[in-house]
């Protein structure tokens, strides 16, 4: 798409910021799951008064509050990267795209700062009412974070709420309602708390099975597990349903990535879902070839119903998106990939003549252009794309990423399930197999969520903003040798925080939960 020079820009500009985002999302899902687990625990210390209560959740807090502040760190320098390294970007959409970040700023930021503190600070300085409230409060904070973080992210895939402005050459918000009720943010926030709550589950029932099995803590651990395994329980169950939203949206609004997430590249009626797939690598690159797997097992029907509701409806592959010419659910007939980068040439010329027309004065050839680019607008972005190849993503990533999450979540419902049924007949102390289980498997609730993510970024490329901006016209004009120089200090100084957190937590993990009723955190 660009010389190679700016290719080469474009990549590492690229790289680092999914080094900035993967080493934040370390942090951020157990800041939201570990938050509520030990919020539940204090609520039940307020309603019992048992002081054993209180000794869990301030443990608990302890750990959450080392990993809090290690995830403020690494979020604020993820937004400013915004500025820095993708300022087309930013230019062309800063009006919609900064509002959630800043409302995620002023209101969530402060919400979760001013009561922290006294979550922390204030176990024998306010009341039992006030202090459980300021708990509650900094996790609603977090959330909500969370919340317009992904209102912003969201809006990348599924574009709403805003008009163009041809006169600034910038996106302008339209319907702020629009941006941050649309049904892709409503399922993908979600979800991604959720996984977050599953994340702080199994932490919570790795490090207390840690403990039984080194023979501490027994009644600490087991009620720990107890509260953790029911609450990771419910979290799988309703991220299954969440998720099932989300792909139905992904099927609607972006059917390039939902083909890449089964690696279908002819489509048609009643497609089926695969379960397991071995994808052959020369295959995949060549948009003619007819079987890409070496071995495949298939659910039959199961992605038409999921697609789209109904069992024998049309599903578009790879090829037939490339290709166009069937007929959509809204009733017209697809465009091929050369139709809409034809038109998205004409929407950026006509712009160019719009603004030329605007400069000599001349309002009827400017209403004339203006009228064009208006009705070729909706494929601006492919004006830019050269080869209509560039607009299918990495095929293996993206569908084997998909498939790891997948996987990840069906361990989790089973793990989760038999935990609730142990704790509940006062087995899983005896059940040595399954804390050894909990305690290596607890990093699968990061790998699940990082899946995740990689499939939904890796699967919109090449698109920055879905069919308006791709992401070789997004960055800014900076030498690669820049974006290299900060890649190398940013993995450095994240990886530095990384075994600073997991020093600091092994050291409180190590000490234990049995001294931390006589201590002030």
């Amino acid at each position: 798409m660009l010389d190679g020079i700016n290719e080469s820009l474009v990549d590492w500009s690229r790289g680092q910021f999914a080094l900035t985002a993967l080493y934040h999302w370390i942090f951020v899902p157990l800041t939201l799951g570990l938050g509520v687990i030990q919020a539940i625990m204090e609520t039940i210390y307020y309603k019992t008064g048992n002081e054993f209560w209180k000794k869990t959740a301030k443990f608990w807090m302890k750990l959450f509050g080392i990993n809090f502040a290690i995830g403020v760190a690494t979020g604020i320098i993820l937004e400013f990267e915004f500025g820095t390294n993708w300022s087309n970007y930013s230019w062309f959409v800063g009006d919609i795209f900064g509002a959630p970040l800043a409302i995620e700023a002023i209101l969530a930021f402060f919400m979760e700062s001013t009561f922290i503190a006294i979550m922390f600070f204030g176990w024998e300085k306010v009341s039992k009412r006030f202090h459980l409230a300021a708990t509650w409060l900094t996790i609603v904070g977090a959330t909500l974070s969370a919340y317009w973080i992904l209102v912003a992210n969201a809006w990348m895939q599924y574009p709403v709420g805003m008009e163009f402005n041809p006169d600034t050459v910038r996106n302008e918000m339209s319907d702020f309602f629009a941006l941050i009720s649309s049904p892709v943010v409503i399922y993908k926030f979600i979800h991604t708390v959720l996984s977050g709550w599953v994340t702080g589950a199994m932490f919570v029932i790795g490090i207390s099975s840690w403990y039984l099995l080194k023979h501490r803590a027994s009644e600490f651990s087991l009620k720990s597990i107890k509260v953790a395994s029911i609450f990771g329980l419910i979290a799988t169950v309703l991220s299954l349903w969440s998720g099932d939203g989300s792909a139905y949206e992904v099927a609607q609004k972006q059917p390039m990535k939902l083909a890449a997430m089964e690696a279908l590249y002819e489509g048609g009626e009643g497609v089926g879902l695969v379960g397991f797939g071995i994808l052959k690598p020369d295959e995949v690159k060549d948009m003619t070839a007819k079987n890409p797997f070496y071995y495949k097992f298939e659910i039959p029907q199961l992605l038409s119903l999921l697609a789209n509701r109904q069992m024998d409806t049309y599903v578009p592959g790879v090829r037939n998106l490339l290709d166009g010419g069937y007929l959509q659910r809204d009733g017209n007939i697809a465009l091929s990939a050369e139709e809409k980068i034809e038109k998205g040439k004409i929407a950026i010329q006509a712009l160019a003549d719009y603004r030329q027309a605007k400069k000599d004065n001349n309002p009827e050839l400017a209403q004339t252009a203006l009228n064009i680019f208006t009705y070729n607008y909706p494929y601006f972005g492919y004006g830019y794309i050269k080869d209509p190849a560039e607009l299918v993503p990495n095929v293996p990533m993206v569908f084997y990423f998909f498939r790891i999450m997948v996987y990840c979540g069906c361990f989790f419902l089973a793990f989760f399930a038999i935990s609730v049924l142990l704790s509940f007949i006062k087995k899983y102390e005896a059940a040595r197999w399954l804390q050894w289980i909990a305690l290596l498997s607890f990093p699968l609730a990061y790998i699940a969520g990082h899946a995740g993510w990689i499939v939904a970024e890796t699967g919109r490329q090449p698109w920055a903003i879905q069919d308006i901006l791709p992401v070789g016209v997004s960055v800014s004009r900076l030498t690669t040798s820049d974006v290299k120089t900060t890649f190398f200090m940013f993995l450095i100084v994240f990886t530095v925080l990384l075994i600073a957190e997991i020093g600091i937590m092994v050291k409180v993990i190590k000490k234990g939960p049995e001294t931390v009723i006589d201590e002030s955190i």
